[in-house]
């Protein structure tokens, strides 16, 4: 018998059994379809040696006029800008006291110094920088209290701990002459309550499921008693910033990287700026900022209680005057559907708005209404803030059950990996899902929680010029495709430590080889699938694309069954090279699966390098008899 051609579709399909995805690929991991041909994704590499605090959960990058790159960085306890190499931290400032409301006391032969001031309203993680102390008589002076701190504990309302540091960050140890309270000059300076790494549906009764309907909910949004997420906009040079359910903030890029971002009504000649909001947009054309989710002006004031539902917006290209008057174009509008904004986007000449329930379309359509406000679609909403995507072909978003797109009408996407996906989510940490483009390979996707995770750890794509769909386990936290920079950039951490990591850079994970990368085939009939065939041979079609050259080496695997129901047998697993021509081996079934494979047992140098491209595949299979 003649040698055997596979050349399986593209595209990963895992909506049927294994047998059904017959001349098909059923499984993967770290592979993209390119071509009609299965590949190696590009590897990642860090962006800098730099760490940075917290889980990173937004990133939004720009240049200002004078062509210096920044990117604005969001994390659980902070927010960045990073300029160069360097994270700069420009967190708001949530209250700074007066001089001599902060007193210290020390123990002797103890690191944990108890700070008193009263109703400091402070969380144990919150980050405070004292100024003005003077030294406790011992160890503790004057340049170790003069720092910022990360709070420890909150033993009262009015008292709270840290441990004291040199300005080296080792651990201070107090003596007995440390008996002073570091006088009447002390200023403490804090930072914005930090927020949960976790969602939390609700409080009350629950703070799952139960509690988030509305017999359970009987607690009002809270920025420091949920997950922390940020929205990040440039209005021009500058960075507004917005904590989901908190206040709205402005960086001046006047001011520099070292100086802190501020509330907006802490801007000088700022008239009536919402003091909270779900999320912040700067509109296409017309440059309003617009406040998703904000407080009401009620008698000349704003009254400090979250609208979920209302749009406020703010003069054009004045972003301190939000009062709507006759000689304005500043104004609010408040959608019907829905109970609460989950998230928005900037698309062309439109911004699109979800709320748990339907979609909006807001558009600029000039004085005296300055918006108009479009129903788009009812029955679909957003299953988090950030699982949005724009895209070259439309705007793509992950509902609760579904895929859909976006390009003037709402089209579903059909998916041939949805059960996969939706049938092990875990729907509580649905609001740190967040969508991706990779413009350089036609990709939209989403990063989610498997049913077993409270992190996202495993993605999904969809190619949309291919309209091709693949899988895989990765950990990130937060996506930005190329750009501003040359590379598609994401938040993730190694050992902990939180890092932004550079993609489809090479073909290694972070100077280590990238394990578990494979491409599985569906089963296949050997023959007509009724009589035994015998495998003898196979010759294997993969194209090294690799950065390590010649002597690369994957893994190609045989698996057989002789019913559906059967367990996969692995026959044959072999390594092979670029000059390597055919593989012996010895299988007898009526169905066959053929996967390619990292050669993960294999030396990390050899391991190193290694990019590979999937053909065609041809097996030598010769009759066997029925038995």
């Amino acid at each position: 018998m003649p040698l055997q051609k596979f050349l399986f579709n593209p595209g990963i399909d895992k909506e049927g059994t294994a047998y059904t995805a017959e001349g098909g690929w059923f499984d993967g991991n770290l592979i993209r379809f390119r071509k009609g041909l299965p590949e190696k994704i590009g590897g990642w590499a860090k962006d800098s040696l730099n760490s940075f605090l917290g889980t990173g959960r937004k990133l939004h990058a720009w240049v200002n006029l004078q062509g210096t790159k920044f990117l604005g960085l969001g994390t659980r306890v902070k927010l960045y800008i990073q300029e160069g190499d360097v994270f700069n931290d420009v967190t708001p400032l949530r209250v700074t006291t007066s001089a001599g409301d902060v007193t210290f006391a020390a123990t002797d032969g103890s690191s944990t110094i108890t700070a008193t001031d009263s109703s400091h309203g402070a969380v144990a993680g919150d980050f405070v920088t004292f100024s003005g102390a003077a030294t406790l008589g011992g160890l503790v002076t004057a340049d170790v209290l003069n720092q910022e701190y990360e709070i420890a504990t909150i033993p009262s309302t009015s008292t709270y701990t840290f441990t004291a540091k040199d300005t080296s960050g080792d651990e201070v140890t107090a003596n007995a002459s440390d008996s002073g309270n570091g006088g009447g000059s002390v200023v403490g300076a804090y930072q914005i309550n930090i927020g949960l790494d976790v969602y939390v549906a609700g409080s009350g009764w629950g703070s799952g499921t139960w509690g988030a309907g509305t017999f359970g909910s009987v607690s009002a949004l809270s920025a420091n008693s949920q997950l922390r997420l940020w929205s990040i906009d440039n209005f021009g040079e500058d960075m507004l910033a917005c904590v989901r359910a908190g206040g709205i903030y402005y960086w001046d890029n006047s001011d520099g990287v070292t100086t802190r971002a501020k509330a907006l009504g802490d801007l000088t000649g700022a008239n009536l700026p919402p003091t909270y909001g779900l999320q912040v947009i700067v509109s296409s054309v017309d440059r309003h900022a617009l406040v998703l989710g904000s407080d009401p002006i009620t008698d000349g004031a704003r009254t400090g209680t979250l609208d979920p539902l209302l749009v406020s917006w703010c003069d054009q290209e004045n972003i301190l005057e939000w009062e709507a008057k006759n000689t304005n174009t500043a104004g609010s509008i408040r959608l019907s559907a829905g109970s609460q904004i989950v998230g928005g986007i900037r698309a062309r000449q439109e911004t699109l708005i979800w709320t748990d329930t339907a979609l909006y379309s807001l558009q600029f359509i000039g004085p005296p209404l300055t918006f108009g406000l479009n129903l788009a679609n009812e029955g679909v909403g957003l299953i988090g803030p950030n699982a949005v995507i724009n895209s070259p072909a439309g705007i793509f978003w992950m509902d609760r059950k579904g895929f859909y797109r976006y390009t003037g009408s709402v089209e579903n996407v059909p998916c041939s990996v949805h059960s996969y996906v939706f049938d092990d989510i875990n729907e509580a940490q649905n609001y740190q899902f967040f969508a991706l483009l990779n413009r350089q390979f036609n990709e939209v996707g989403w990063f989610y929680c498997s049913s077993s995770s409270d992190t996202p750890d495993r993605y999904v794509t969809f190619n949309y010029q291919e309209n091709v769909w693949a899988i895989g386990q990765l950990e990130r936290t937060a996506w930005l495709d190329e750009g501003v920079e040359n590379n598609p950039r994401a938040a993730g951490k190694s050992s902990n430590t939180s890092y932004i990591y550079n993609h489809e850079l090479g073909n290694d994970a972070d100077g280590s080889p990238m394990t578990g990368v494979y491409i599985e085939s569906g089963d296949f009939d050997i023959g007509e699938g009724e009589d035994f065939q015998f495998i003898k041979r196979m010759i294997p079609d993969v194209k090294f694309t690799g950065t390590a050259g010649t002597g690369q080496q994957i893994n190609t695997v045989l698996k057989t069954r002789n019913y559906p129901a059967d367990s996969l047998t692995t026959d044959s697993t072999n390594a092979f090279t670029a000059t390597t021509t055919k593989i012996d081996m010895r299988a007898r079934a009526r169905q066959a699966v053929v996967r390619f494979e990292s050669d993960d047992d294999a030396s990390a140098e050899t391991q190193l390098g290694v990019g590979f491209r999937v053909g065609g595949t041809r097996l030598d299979i010769r009759p066997n008899g029925r038995r």
